[in-house]
Protein backbone atom coordinates (compact mmCIF):
# COMPACT_ATOMS: atom_id res chain seq x y z
CA UNK A 1 0.00 0.00 0.00
CA UNK A 2 1.06 3.62 -0.64
CA UNK A 3 1.79 5.59 1.59
CA UNK A 4 1.52 9.22 1.79
CA UNK A 5 3.65 11.70 -0.05
CA UNK A 6 5.71 13.96 2.54
CA UNK A 7 5.54 17.58 1.37
CA UNK A 8 8.88 18.36 -0.88
CA UNK A 9 12.06 19.61 1.67
CA UNK A 10 12.96 22.77 1.35
CA UNK A 11 16.68 23.47 1.04
CA UNK A 12 18.20 25.93 3.50
CA UNK A 13 21.63 27.32 2.34
CA UNK A 14 23.43 30.56 3.31
CA UNK A 15 27.23 32.17 2.55
CA UNK A 16 29.57 30.54 4.53
CA UNK A 17 31.69 34.07 5.40
CA UNK A 18 30.56 37.41 6.20
CA UNK A 19 30.41 39.67 2.98
CA UNK A 20 30.55 36.86 1.01
CA UNK A 21 26.73 36.97 -0.05
CA UNK A 22 24.34 39.87 0.01
CA UNK A 23 20.30 39.98 -0.56
CA UNK A 24 18.54 42.83 -1.81
CA UNK A 25 15.12 44.12 -2.06
CA UNK A 26 13.54 47.32 -2.39
CA UNK A 27 10.12 48.11 -0.30
CA UNK A 28 7.85 51.07 -0.14
CA UNK A 29 6.64 53.36 2.70
CA UNK A 30 4.14 56.15 2.95
CA UNK A 31 5.86 59.45 2.81
CA UNK A 32 3.44 60.39 6.46
CA UNK A 33 2.77 58.30 8.80
CA UNK A 34 0.72 57.77 11.58
CA UNK A 35 1.69 55.61 14.59
CA UNK A 36 0.07 52.25 15.14
CA UNK A 37 -1.34 52.46 11.61
CA UNK A 38 -0.89 49.23 9.94
CA UNK A 39 1.76 49.55 7.14
CA UNK A 40 0.27 48.01 3.74
CA UNK A 41 1.83 45.66 1.31
CA UNK A 42 3.33 47.36 -1.32
CA UNK A 43 5.57 46.31 -4.80
CA UNK A 44 7.38 48.18 -7.22
CA UNK A 45 8.79 45.22 -8.76
CA UNK A 46 6.45 45.10 -11.92
CA UNK A 47 7.29 48.63 -13.11
CA UNK A 48 4.33 50.36 -11.06
CA UNK A 49 3.06 50.45 -7.61
CA UNK A 50 0.52 47.65 -6.32
CA UNK A 51 -0.83 48.70 -2.90
CA UNK A 52 -2.76 46.19 -0.77
CA UNK A 53 -6.41 47.60 -0.48
CA UNK A 54 -7.51 48.35 2.81
CA UNK A 55 -10.23 46.04 4.16
CA UNK A 56 -12.82 47.31 6.79
CA UNK A 57 -15.79 46.31 8.47
CA UNK A 58 -17.58 48.46 6.59
CA UNK A 59 -15.66 47.40 2.65
CA UNK A 60 -14.77 44.36 3.66
CA UNK A 61 -12.75 42.32 0.86
CA UNK A 62 -15.12 40.38 -1.80
CA UNK A 63 -13.96 37.66 -4.46
CA UNK A 64 -15.66 35.64 -7.10
CA UNK A 65 -14.79 32.74 -5.07
CA UNK A 66 -16.67 33.08 -1.99
CA UNK A 67 -19.98 31.91 -3.31
CA UNK A 68 -19.04 28.47 -2.80
CA UNK A 69 -18.49 29.20 0.41
CA UNK A 70 -22.68 29.69 0.75
CA UNK A 71 -24.00 26.38 1.94
CA UNK A 72 -28.02 27.32 1.06
CA UNK A 73 -27.12 27.61 -2.45
CA UNK A 74 -26.81 23.76 -4.59
CA UNK A 75 -23.98 23.35 -7.07
CA UNK A 76 -25.66 24.67 -10.18
CA UNK A 77 -26.72 28.42 -8.11
CA UNK A 78 -23.20 28.25 -7.02
CA UNK A 79 -21.46 28.00 -10.05
CA UNK A 80 -24.14 30.88 -11.94
CA UNK A 81 -23.45 33.13 -9.56
CA UNK A 82 -19.62 32.35 -10.44
CA UNK A 83 -20.09 32.66 -14.17
CA UNK A 84 -21.60 36.15 -13.74
CA UNK A 85 -18.99 37.10 -11.20
CA UNK A 86 -16.40 36.62 -13.66
CA UNK A 87 -17.91 37.39 -16.73
CA UNK A 88 -15.05 40.27 -16.92
CA UNK A 89 -12.62 37.49 -18.04
CA UNK A 90 -14.97 35.61 -20.77
CA UNK A 91 -14.53 38.61 -23.13
CA UNK A 92 -12.25 37.05 -25.59
CA UNK A 93 -15.38 35.21 -26.47
CA UNK A 94 -17.17 38.49 -28.14
CA UNK A 95 -16.27 40.87 -30.33
CA UNK A 96 -15.77 44.39 -29.37
CA UNK A 97 -18.94 45.92 -30.76
CA UNK A 98 -20.88 43.26 -28.57
CA UNK A 99 -19.47 45.10 -25.15
CA UNK A 100 -21.87 46.36 -23.13
CA UNK A 101 -22.31 50.15 -22.56
CA UNK A 102 -21.52 50.35 -19.14
CA UNK A 103 -18.24 52.02 -17.95
CA UNK A 104 -15.54 49.62 -18.78
CA UNK A 105 -12.78 48.68 -16.15
CA UNK A 106 -9.17 48.94 -16.27
CA UNK A 107 -8.51 44.98 -17.57
CA UNK A 108 -11.17 45.37 -20.34
CA UNK A 109 -9.44 49.08 -21.73
CA UNK A 110 -6.25 46.89 -21.50
CA UNK A 111 -7.33 44.09 -23.33
CA UNK A 112 -9.30 46.28 -26.31
CA UNK A 113 -6.07 48.32 -26.58
CA UNK A 114 -4.38 45.46 -27.78
CA UNK A 115 -7.08 44.12 -29.94
CA UNK A 116 -6.51 47.80 -31.80
CA UNK A 117 -3.39 47.51 -31.90
CA UNK A 118 -2.85 44.67 -33.04
CA UNK A 119 -5.46 45.49 -35.91
CA UNK A 120 -3.48 48.63 -36.41
CA UNK A 121 0.10 46.55 -36.81
CA UNK A 122 -1.92 44.18 -39.26
CA UNK A 123 -3.17 46.92 -41.39
CA UNK A 124 0.48 48.66 -41.28
CA UNK A 125 2.08 45.29 -42.40
CA UNK A 126 -0.09 45.11 -45.14
CA UNK A 127 0.53 48.57 -46.31
CA UNK A 128 3.95 48.43 -46.43
CA UNK A 129 3.79 45.74 -48.32
CA UNK A 130 2.35 47.31 -51.01
CA UNK A 131 4.22 50.21 -50.58
CA UNK A 132 7.33 47.75 -51.31
CA UNK A 133 5.41 46.66 -54.40
CA UNK A 134 4.91 50.45 -55.48
CA UNK A 135 8.34 51.07 -55.07
CA UNK A 136 9.92 48.09 -56.53
CA UNK A 137 8.04 48.62 -59.87
CA UNK A 138 9.03 51.75 -60.74
CA UNK A 139 12.54 51.15 -60.22
CA UNK A 140 12.45 48.25 -62.55
CA UNK A 141 10.46 50.91 -64.90
CA UNK A 142 13.13 53.74 -64.51
CA UNK A 143 16.02 51.21 -64.97
CA UNK A 144 14.04 50.00 -68.24
CA UNK A 145 13.77 53.60 -69.06
CA UNK A 146 17.52 54.82 -68.97
CA UNK A 147 18.51 51.14 -71.07
CA UNK A 148 16.44 52.29 -74.17
CA UNK A 149 17.93 53.90 -76.79
CA UNK A 150 17.86 57.66 -76.92
CA UNK A 151 15.82 58.23 -79.35
CA UNK A 152 13.16 55.82 -77.57
CA UNK A 153 13.89 57.59 -74.92
CA UNK A 154 12.89 61.01 -76.50
CA UNK A 155 9.45 59.87 -77.47
CA UNK A 156 8.93 57.97 -74.52
CA UNK A 157 9.56 61.12 -72.28
CA UNK A 158 6.05 62.61 -71.93
CA UNK A 159 5.12 58.84 -70.60
CA UNK A 160 7.84 59.05 -67.91
CA UNK A 161 7.03 62.25 -66.94
CA UNK A 162 4.02 61.43 -66.27
CA UNK A 163 4.24 58.52 -64.23
CA UNK A 164 7.47 60.39 -62.04
CA UNK A 165 4.98 62.87 -61.43
CA UNK A 166 2.50 59.84 -60.61
CA UNK A 167 5.71 58.61 -58.53
CA UNK A 168 6.04 61.92 -56.43
CA UNK A 169 2.39 62.15 -55.46
CA UNK A 170 2.97 58.55 -53.81
CA UNK A 171 5.91 59.48 -51.89
CA UNK A 172 4.33 62.53 -50.57
CA UNK A 173 1.42 59.93 -49.28
CA UNK A 174 3.82 57.61 -48.08
CA UNK A 175 5.61 60.66 -46.02
CA UNK A 176 2.06 61.93 -44.76
CA UNK A 177 1.20 58.64 -43.67
CA UNK A 178 4.69 57.93 -41.86
CA UNK A 179 3.68 61.47 -39.57
CA UNK A 180 0.48 60.25 -39.00
CA UNK A 181 1.75 56.63 -37.56
CA UNK A 182 4.11 58.92 -35.55
CA UNK A 183 1.52 60.71 -34.22
CA UNK A 184 -1.06 57.62 -33.86
CA UNK A 185 2.02 55.98 -32.00
CA UNK A 186 2.80 58.74 -29.54
CA UNK A 187 -0.94 58.64 -28.61
CA UNK A 188 -0.79 54.75 -28.22
CA UNK A 189 2.28 55.27 -25.83
CA UNK A 190 0.84 57.99 -23.61
CA UNK A 191 -2.91 55.90 -23.25
CA UNK A 192 -0.98 53.26 -22.07
CA UNK A 193 1.41 54.86 -19.81
CA UNK A 194 -1.92 56.37 -18.26
CA UNK A 195 -3.21 53.35 -17.85
CA UNK A 196 -0.57 51.45 -15.85
CA UNK A 197 -0.52 54.81 -13.22
CA UNK A 198 -4.16 53.89 -13.25
CA UNK A 199 -3.49 50.85 -11.52
CA UNK A 200 -1.54 53.13 -8.58
CA UNK A 201 -4.85 52.77 -6.57
CA UNK A 202 -4.14 54.15 -2.94
CA UNK A 203 -7.87 55.26 -2.47
CA UNK A 204 -5.64 57.53 0.67
CA UNK A 205 -4.14 59.33 -1.65
CA UNK A 206 -0.62 58.80 -0.13
CA UNK A 207 2.56 59.46 -1.45
CA UNK A 208 5.31 56.99 -1.22
CA UNK A 209 9.16 56.28 -0.42
CA UNK A 210 11.60 53.54 -1.53
CA UNK A 211 13.58 51.99 0.89
CA UNK A 212 16.68 49.48 0.02
CA UNK A 213 16.84 46.70 1.93
CA UNK A 214 20.62 45.52 2.21
CA UNK A 215 21.25 42.19 4.06
CA UNK A 216 24.25 40.13 4.52
CA UNK A 217 23.33 36.55 3.55
CA UNK A 218 25.85 34.74 6.31
CA UNK A 219 25.39 37.38 9.47
CA UNK A 220 21.91 38.48 8.73
CA UNK A 221 22.93 42.18 9.27
CA UNK A 222 21.96 45.06 8.10
CA UNK A 223 24.51 46.90 5.95
CA UNK A 224 22.38 49.50 4.59
CA UNK A 225 18.83 50.80 4.46
CA UNK A 226 19.24 53.96 2.03
CA UNK A 227 16.05 56.15 1.18
CA UNK A 228 14.66 57.22 -2.31
CA UNK A 229 12.33 60.40 -2.14
CA UNK A 230 11.22 59.17 -5.65
CA UNK A 231 9.24 56.51 -4.20
CA UNK A 232 7.84 54.43 -7.02
CA UNK A 233 9.50 56.28 -9.37
CA UNK A 234 13.16 55.27 -8.16
CA UNK A 235 14.94 54.56 -11.28
CA UNK A 236 17.62 51.63 -11.68
CA UNK A 237 20.44 54.01 -11.66
CA UNK A 238 19.75 55.54 -7.99
CA UNK A 239 19.35 52.22 -6.75
CA UNK A 240 22.78 50.97 -7.99
CA UNK A 241 24.35 54.36 -6.90
CA UNK A 242 23.18 53.34 -3.58
CA UNK A 243 24.41 49.95 -3.43
CA UNK A 244 27.93 51.09 -4.64
CA UNK A 245 28.48 52.62 -1.03
CA UNK A 246 27.32 49.54 0.47
CA UNK A 247 28.78 46.87 -0.90
CA UNK A 248 31.73 44.71 0.81
CA UNK A 249 35.08 44.57 -0.45
CA UNK A 250 35.03 40.64 -0.42
CA UNK A 251 31.57 40.15 -2.26
CA UNK A 252 30.77 37.50 -4.45
CA UNK A 253 27.28 37.02 -5.04
CA UNK A 254 24.38 39.14 -4.98
CA UNK A 255 21.17 37.85 -4.68
CA UNK A 256 17.66 39.72 -5.30
CA UNK A 257 14.33 39.07 -7.37
CA UNK A 258 13.59 40.14 -11.18
CA UNK A 259 12.06 43.19 -10.56
CA UNK A 260 12.82 46.34 -13.25
CA UNK A 261 15.29 47.93 -10.95
CA UNK A 262 17.95 44.61 -10.79
CA UNK A 263 17.47 43.32 -14.22
CA UNK A 264 19.08 46.50 -15.77
CA UNK A 265 22.64 46.88 -17.54
CA UNK A 266 23.09 49.53 -15.08
CA UNK A 267 23.45 46.22 -12.57
CA UNK A 268 25.11 44.24 -15.12
CA UNK A 269 27.74 46.64 -15.19
CA UNK A 270 28.02 46.52 -11.69
CA UNK A 271 28.53 43.18 -11.24
CA UNK A 272 31.28 43.12 -13.83
CA UNK A 273 33.42 46.35 -12.20
CA UNK A 274 32.78 44.99 -8.46
CA UNK A 275 33.29 41.30 -10.15
CA UNK A 276 30.34 39.46 -8.27
CA UNK A 277 27.90 37.25 -9.53
CA UNK A 278 24.06 38.87 -9.72
CA UNK A 279 21.93 36.35 -8.57
CA UNK A 280 17.96 36.27 -9.90
CA UNK A 281 15.93 34.14 -8.01
CA UNK A 282 13.35 32.33 -9.96
CA UNK A 283 9.86 34.32 -10.70
CA UNK A 284 6.69 33.79 -8.25
CA UNK A 285 9.18 32.17 -5.24
CA UNK A 286 9.67 34.76 -2.98
CA UNK A 287 11.26 32.50 -0.27
CA UNK A 288 14.41 32.01 -2.26
CA UNK A 289 15.20 36.03 -1.14
CA UNK A 290 13.50 35.16 2.45
CA UNK A 291 16.48 36.64 3.82
CA UNK A 292 15.30 39.94 2.77
CA UNK A 293 11.80 39.42 2.80
CA UNK A 294 11.53 38.47 6.27
CA UNK A 295 14.03 41.52 7.37
CA UNK A 296 11.25 43.92 5.38
CA UNK A 297 8.62 42.22 7.48
CA UNK A 298 10.53 43.23 10.95
CA UNK A 299 11.69 46.42 9.14
CA UNK A 300 8.05 47.02 8.90
CA UNK A 301 6.76 45.99 12.06
CA UNK A 302 9.23 47.90 13.95
CA UNK A 303 7.64 51.08 11.98
CA UNK A 304 4.21 50.32 12.79
CA UNK A 305 4.90 52.18 16.42
CA UNK A 306 6.44 55.12 15.03
CA UNK A 307 5.08 58.15 13.09
CA UNK A 308 6.93 60.40 10.64
CA UNK A 309 6.11 63.10 8.45
CA UNK A 310 8.84 63.76 5.49
CA UNK A 311 11.43 61.76 4.20
CA UNK A 312 13.91 62.81 6.71
CA UNK A 313 11.75 62.07 9.69
CA UNK A 314 11.84 58.28 8.32
CA UNK A 315 15.59 58.36 7.75
CA UNK A 316 15.95 59.59 11.89
CA UNK A 317 13.93 56.28 12.72
CA UNK A 318 16.31 54.12 10.47
CA UNK A 319 19.33 55.21 12.26
CA UNK A 320 17.45 54.37 15.68
CA UNK A 321 16.38 51.12 13.42
CA UNK A 322 19.95 49.45 12.30
CA UNK A 323 22.00 49.45 15.29
CA UNK A 324 19.22 48.06 17.43
CA UNK A 325 18.23 45.47 14.78
CA UNK A 326 21.85 44.59 14.42
CA UNK A 327 22.42 44.12 18.56
CA UNK A 328 19.08 42.08 19.27
CA UNK A 329 19.38 38.34 19.10
CA UNK A 330 18.14 36.53 15.71
CA UNK A 331 16.64 33.02 15.75
CA UNK A 332 17.54 32.63 11.96
CA UNK A 333 21.68 32.32 12.41
CA UNK A 334 23.87 29.32 13.02
CA UNK A 335 24.00 30.02 16.71
CA UNK A 336 20.62 30.68 17.69
CA UNK A 337 20.25 33.88 20.68
CA UNK A 338 23.07 35.85 18.92
CA UNK A 339 22.81 39.31 17.54
CA UNK A 340 24.07 39.58 13.93
CA UNK A 341 26.87 41.67 14.93
CA UNK A 342 27.95 38.56 17.63
CA UNK A 343 27.44 36.30 14.79
CA UNK A 344 29.86 38.10 12.83
CA UNK A 345 32.67 38.44 15.20
CA UNK A 346 32.38 35.28 15.64
CA UNK A 347 32.18 33.35 12.04
CA UNK A 348 36.02 32.82 12.27
CA UNK A 349 35.61 30.21 15.11
CA UNK A 350 33.15 27.81 13.54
Amino acid sequence: MRGKKDPPKTAVQTAEQSGQAINIDLCFVPEQHASQEKLPAVSGSSGHLVVERATTSENPRTWPGQVFGESDLDFEAMMRQYVQATQERQIHSRTAKDLPSEEPTRWRKEWEGRTQRHQVLQCRHQEDAEWKAVRHRFQQAKMAFHQLPKAQRKQQRADWQAEQAVWKEKCEQRRRLRQERQQENQSWHQHNQQLKESVVADPQGRNWLAVLVVTDNCTRQCLGLPVFRTGPKVTSQEVIAALKLILPAELQFVISDQGKHFRTQFMAKLAQEKDFVHVLIYRHRPESNGIAERFVLTFKNWLRNRSWQSATELEDWIRHFQPEYNDRPHQGLAIPGLSPNEFANRIWLM
